[in-house]
């Protein structure tokens, strides 16, 4: 293993991140981020933050075009799902599909791993895409504007580490598997860094959608537990959706 590979933190983890969790062309030391695996965790609200600028810049672009708010907050929906290559949407679809469409464990993962998508995943992603919609709609037009988006794109992603670190892998393969299992102090590295930033950006309200997202990924984390004993990528990205819809939710709340 390469020299620093141990290390609590290094420079690669956050373009390894970012390589990860998106589809942007960023240069990544393959050898070194496969070393580094789960270590390199604590950089997901990151590489979340650095998503979410862009989309910010991106949104800024169409407000300047005198955009209206409702076909902007469109608009930043598909450059979300085209820069991330939709795989937290991926996620969520293939979880409602398994956790709902099966009886029991080995069927819920079967069905999980399966490619096609079924009634539980189109309502859940047309529900998802509802409720972000309206939410965003409401968010970018108030007091909070775009600076928003970089507090959800990162809040969002800490919980994913949470659940890596505290839950078993489900099946014996798959991305989370491969990825590995962070330890405590990644998962509070990257709440802190992902919480942080919403402070930072937008205060209370930061605090409160913290406690929000934190109730609703625990139950996020208790469901999978006890319907297929642990977590998976589709897990992990559902839980991602799940936090941002929350977030999203508890900023209109407080407009």
């Amino acid at each position: 293993m390469a020299l620093g590979d141990q290390n609590r933190f290094h420079i690669s983890d956050i373009p390894a991140a970012i390589g990860l969790l998106s589809r942007l062309p960023v240069p990544v030391d393959m050898e070194r981020a496969q070393a580094r695996g789960a270590k390199a965790a604590w950089a997901y609200p990151v590489a979340g933050a650095v998503i979410g600028l862009l989309t910010a810049l991106f949104g800024a672009a169409l407000v300047a075009f005198d955009i209206s708010y409702s076909i902007a907050a469109a608009l930043i929906l598909g450059f979300q799902i085209i820069i991330t290559g939709a795989m937290h949407e991926d996620g969520l679809a293939d979880s409602a599909d398994g956790l709902w469409g099966g009886w029991e464990r080995t069927k819920r993962l079967e069905i999980m791993k399966d490619s096609h998508i079924g009634t539980y995943g189109v309502l859940a992603l047309g529900l998802s895409l509802l409720i972000r919609w309206s939410a965003l709609s409401l968010v970018i037009a108030s007091d909070y504007g775009l600076i928003a988006l970089i507090a959800v794109a990162a809040i969002s992603r800490a919980p994913m580490v949470a659940m890596m670190a505290a839950l078993p892998n489900a099946r014996q393969g798959g991305l989370s598997k491969a990825v590995g299992k962070p330890d405590g102090t990644s998962a509070l590295i990257a709440s802190i860094i992902g919480t942080g930033l919403a402070l930072i950006l937008l205060g209370f309200s930061g605090f409160v959608g913290f406690i929000y997202i934190t109730l609703t990924s625990l139950a996020c984390a208790l469901i999978a537990n006890k319907k297929i004993g642990g977590q998976t990528g589709d897990i992990l990205g559902a839980t991602q959706q799940i936090s941002e819809i929350t977030f999203l939710v508890v900023l209109t709340a407080c407009i």
